[in-house]
């Protein structure tokens, strides 16, 4: 082993932002380390923090968040009362179900529900 995750970092334009949207969706507070760096440690997980780049966001993460929950629809809808905008359907399969969503900067995540 080399070391354990000390945070997952998301590159954004607006690091305020996304630390609020975030912290609305998993718990905890968001805070400023700087005006370019924003970060929400969620109850029971690691930090998850926001880094102002200059780039925009272009093509699909290569790494996205899959947040559990009990109810897929009744999630949904509180992330899109939050700023998430859903994509496409629900998709199902043996290992469970899940829904696409967008958080307000346009990186994917899911909500999950396991079979």
């Amino acid at each position: 082993m080399i070391g354990s995750i000390d945070e997952v970092v998301i590159d954004c334009a607006q690091p305020e932002v996304l630390a609020a949207f975030w912290a609305r969706v998993l718990g905890g507070d968001p805070v400023e380390r700087d005006e370019a760096w924003w970060y929400v440690v969620p109850p029971g997980w690691t930090q998850l923090s926001f880094q102002q780049v200059p780039e925009v966001k272009t093509v699909k993460n290569r790494v996205h968040l899959d947040v559990r929950v009990h109810d897929i629809e009744a999630a949904t809808v509180q992330a899109e009362a939050l700023g998430a905008r859903r994509v496409g359907a629900v998709h199902r399969d043996r290992a469970g179900s899940f829904q696409v969503l967008l958080d307000p900067e346009g990186n994917e995540w899911c909500v999950v529900k396991p079979a």
